[in-house]
């Protein structure tokens, strides 16, 4: 027990090429390697973690030409992401999507959380999307995992680990990037520099990048020429680490990251009602720019201080995340200007635009025994400060540009405050080498204070604060039985829970929000089969009750608790390496999400499918490593990843559509010289499947049906790369 070994399985690709000098004996270095993951907040091996877990490593997001998250999901079992643009994704994991405005899959960066757990930041919808550049890997925790990881995480967890410095070693990678999108009018382009220096031998390093990426657009306007190929985005990232080894006991890392998004317009191509597409089928129907910006800083401190029995670490962060967006509303304000005015007023202009603030603060220590055979045990306390902004407009104007009558049609604003206490422990006892059991708890108190101001015609002038007060209690339990060094059979019984809070106020509207529970029940399996065979996979059961859900009362739309829920399906991968350098990994999840009850607030009836989660998703991904002659050696890799179709509401909803299911081949290339020089070529979505991942009818001011609005499978995407290493 507590040996370890690799579940390929779990790793969407192998990391670079191996030297050809020695290639055979690297090669079966590499499959033999410990994968080492720190979902259970210490370093373990993945076989140990009873946890369906999904690592992939940094290379081989960079070896897929991946730039955000929806460009490796389709390879990790049960996650799906739909995404309009970078910043902007919806993230699910086993059928559990956000049906109301907070996440539902939680978000850490290392050691801490970004983005919201309130109400009113809109966390379901602007998550975290690091450029891979930034990050060494991705571990994917499915299932609730609140003990440890605390709100917001019903679903399961996306950890971003990045790149620690090296106090002995010093390197420098860079590279650039051209890519074409077919029917973008212009190239992309990419460019990265890393660099990681000792500053004094053993005791100080720092790790510093830079990234900065341009993807073209390939969506225009049929109603403004001048919108041509609108959604182009612009990412621009950096991010500086130092670690200090102070005394053999003691060590500190201080790091920063600094991103931006900047977007000209969403990706979303628009078709009619009755879903004829406009224009050549790459078109939208705004009249006005629509352009979109996010940004974040985030600042953090480790100390981790070894007493021998036990280490002391104290993790704190302070992050802030702007986000500013315009749409264009004309189709669903603009439009209702004739009838609100009694024909005084023509349809015209009606800019909608969102102003999102976010400031965090989070602080964290825990005390952790030693791993060991034997028992191991771990206590902490957390504490988080959030202070958002939420601000919305709705500016009114004639098709000449001048203000009408109804300008300004609507001022919101909805600051909100939210902190959170928490304590938590988990421990392992070992049995012999076959059995094993490990749990949790945590017990967290919230607090939230929240004001609705508003004035305008279309939604009239007010003045509101409201508070709440929550304490939950959660918990996970799990048993082990080791058959051997390398397999294990595994159950777990975890529950988690988004923060209720309170809500706006309307006549009707529930003063107050409650937290939404569910409860995962899991059996799984890891193991080798033989020397060549590796095997995961798990089965689930999830409840999911009283569901926050976003309802219109009376004109407006407000925070309520829902319908109950279960997800119940099967997730896993299989690796197999017949020959050394080849790798062949096939991963599938079905997850059946259903409404186990009628939900009149949102159209739902007994039985309906949830919204923004496929029923199927699978792929299968093959990359054969070789070597070239002396001093060079090559790499290549296929992958086919497949989605079934999703609702955008529940499917009993009267407005709900259908997403297309699709097939999409991706493929990539390198070759690397003396170690140090690599030529990489990729593509995705080869074959230029014509897809829509989501498709959703955009409702007018009255609630009419005005268009349909579908976020497209990117069309076919070909790059080529240059990277050095030194």
């Amino acid at each position: 027990m507590k040996k370890g070994f690799l579940i390929a399985g779990s790793m969407a690709a192998l990391t670079a090429a191996m030297p050809a000098g020695a290639q055979e004996a690297e090669l079966a270095e590499a499959e033999s390697e410990v994968i080492v993951v720190t979902a259970q907040k210490r370093e373990e091996a993945l076989q140990d973690v009873p946890i369906s877990i999904t690592v992939v490593n940094g290379e081989a997001l960079r070896d897929q030409g991946a730039g955000s998250l929806v460009d490796y999901a389709g390879y990790v079992p049960g996650m799906t992401v739909i995404s309009s643009q970078p910043g902007t994704s919806i993230i699910s994991l086993r059928g559990i999507a956000p049906v109301g405005s907070a996440q539902a899959v939680g978000i850490y960066l290392d050691d801490a959380p970004v983005g919201s757990s309130s109400l009113y930041a809109r966390s379901a919808t602007y998550s975290l999307d690091l450029m891979p550049y930034d990050i060494a890997g991705l571990e994917i925790l499915r299932g609730p995992q609140g003990t440890l990881y605390g709100a917001s995480s019903i679903g399961g967890l996306l950890k971003y680990r990045t790149v620690a410095p090296s106090t002995t070693d010093f390197s420098v990678k860079a590279g650039g990037e051209l890519f074409t999108i077919d029917h973008a009018g212009n190239p992309g382009w990419a460019a990265q520099v890393m660099v990681n220096a000792p500053i004094v031998q053993d005791k100080l390093g720092m790790t510093g990048s830079f990234s900065w990426r341009k993807t073209p657009g390939f969506v225009s306007s049929v109603n403004n020429p001048a919108l041509n190929d609108a959604n182009s985005v612009e990412q621009v990232g950096g991010r500086v680490s130092l670690l200090w080894n102070a005394t053999e006991d003691f060590t500190v890392r201080l790091g920063g990251i600094w991103q931006t998004i900047d977007a000209n317009a969403t990706n979303n191509v628009v078709s009619t009602v009755a879903g004829v597409p406009l224009g050549d089928g790459w078109s939208y129907n705004a009249f006005l720019p629509e352009p979109f910006h996010k940004s974040i800083d985030y600042y953090s401190a480790v100390l981790d201080y070894d007493l021998g029995f036990a280490t002391l670490t104290s993790v704190s962060t302070y992050s802030e995340t702007k986000t500013s967006s315009v749409q264009d509303a004309s189709l669903v304000f603009g439009v209702a200007f004739p009838a609100l005015s009694g024909g005084a007023v023509p349809e015209g202009l009606a800019p909608f635009s969102i102003e999102l603030g976010l400031e965090k603060y989070t602080q964290e220590i825990r005390l952790a025994s030693p791993s060991n055979d034997r028992f191991e045990w771990m206590i902490g306390a957390f504490y988080t400060k959030e202070t958002s902004e939420n601000h919305q407009l709705v500016r009114t104007f004639d098709f000449s540009g001048e203000p009408n009558l109804f300008d300004p049609g609507a001022i919101v604003s909805l600051p909100s405050t939210f902190k959170e206490m928490a304590v938590f422990a988990n421990a392992t006892a070992y049995f012999g080498d076959v059995f094993a059991l490990s749990g949790g708890l945590r017990y967290a108190k919230n607090k939230q204070n929240f004001q609705q101001i508003s004035e305008g015609p279309f939604i009239g002038d007010a003045s509101f604060t409201g508070s709440s007060k929550e304490d939950v209690f959660i918990y996970s339990i799990s048993p082990q039985i080791h058959i051997s060094e390398d397999a294990m059979l595994y159950a777990r019984i975890a529950n988690g829970y988004r923060p209720g809070g309170p809500n706006v106020v309307f006549p009707g509207v529930p003063p107050q929000v409650a937290a939404d529970t569910l409860v995962n029940y899991e059996i799984g399996f890891k193991g080798n089969l033989g020397s060549t065979l590796a095997v995961e996979v798990a089965g689930f059961y999830m409840d999911w009750t009283d569901i926050q859900v976003v309802q219109p009362f009376g004109g407006v739309t407000g925070q309520a608790n829902g319908p109950s829920a279960v997800s119940k399906g099967v997730e896993g991968s299989v690796t197999w390496r017949p020959v050394p350098g080849l790798s062949v990994v096939a991963s599938a999840a079905y997850a059946d999400a259903k409404l186990t009850a009628d939900a009149p607030e949102i159209s739902g009836v007994d039985g309906a499918r949830l919204p923004s989660v496929p029923k199927f998703t699978g792929s299968v991904q093959a990359d054969y490593s070789f070597g070239i002659g002396e001093n060079a050696s090559g790499k290549v890799g296929l992958g086919l990843r497949h989605s079934s179709r999703l609702a955008s509401l529940p499917s009993s909803s009267p407005d709900n559509l259908w997403s297309d299911p699709y097939t999409a081949l991706d493929a990539n290339a390198a070759v690397t010289f003396d170690d140090h020089w690599t030529v990489r070529v990729y593509a995705r979505n080869l074959t230029n499947k014509r897809a829509s991942t989501q498709r959703s009818f955009v409702l007018n001011a009255f609630g009419a049906q005005a268009y349909q609005a579908n976020v497209p499978l990117q069309p076919r995407t070909i790059g080529v790369a240059l990277d050095m290493a030194f």
